[in-house]
């Protein structure tokens, strides 16, 4: 009697960033199997640009820098790998400048949207936590100006909540603060979102 189910055909972790380096799509891997990444809106792409931005001259000459939506980070856990490519990550010990990923990020950044929102707050956010260099993960709302930060502490990863354009997220780890202001420099809110002042 023969199975209905498929055998899965796993790709490896080399042969899968040598497919990304070569790929028009991104694509990120979790435990053998690629999944191809949607594309984003203009809000997502400001919002995203904005941090970077922001990062890069609060960074400037120092060791930690910021890295974009193109560097992806590899979470290794005891039986599989996984790479994802988040908005925008900050490292301090960078790995050499010829590899396409991170493995030590100190603060990663996604911008949440309506079809990553579960992903990004479950899957990502369990993945993201367990990295040992991780200081800070960020999902920021594209529909508000808000932003969660979870925020390693000697009894684990607490979360806090910032709003308002007016809101200072710090980075004690890294010697900076991101003000909201800045995350959200040229979005505009519907006005049924509310874009606290």
């Amino acid at each position: 009697m023969t199975s209905a189910a498929k055998k899965l055909n796993l790709v490896s972790p080399d042969d899968y960033l040598a497919g990304e380096l070569v790929s028009p799509v991104k694509h990120e891997y979790l435990g053998g199997v690629v999944y191809a990444m949607a594309g984003a809106r203009n809000a997502h792409n400001i919002i995203a640009t904005n941090i970077l931005g922001a990062l890069h001259g609060r960074l400037r000459g120092q060791s930690c820098r910021p890295f974009n939506s193109d560097t992806k980070i590899r979470i290794r856990f005891p039986t599989h790998v996984r790479f994802y490519y988040p908005d925008a990550s900050v490292v301090c010990r960078p790995n050499a400048q010829g590899d396409s990923y991170q493995d030590e990020p100190v603060a990663i950044f996604e911008v949440l949207s309506r079809a990553t929102r579960r992903i990004d707050e479950g899957e990502k956010k369990d993945a993201y936590l367990s990295i040992p260099s991780l200081g800070t993960y960020v999902m920021v709302e594209q529909e508000t100006a808000a932003v969660v930060a979870f925020r390693r502490t000697e009894n684990g990863f607490v979360r806090g909540i910032h709003e308002g354009l007016s809101a200072i997220l710090p980075f004690s780890d890294i010697g900076i603060e991101l003000p909201l202001a800045e995350v959200y420099d040229g979005v505009e809110f519907s006005p049924e979102s509310g874009d606290e002042g």
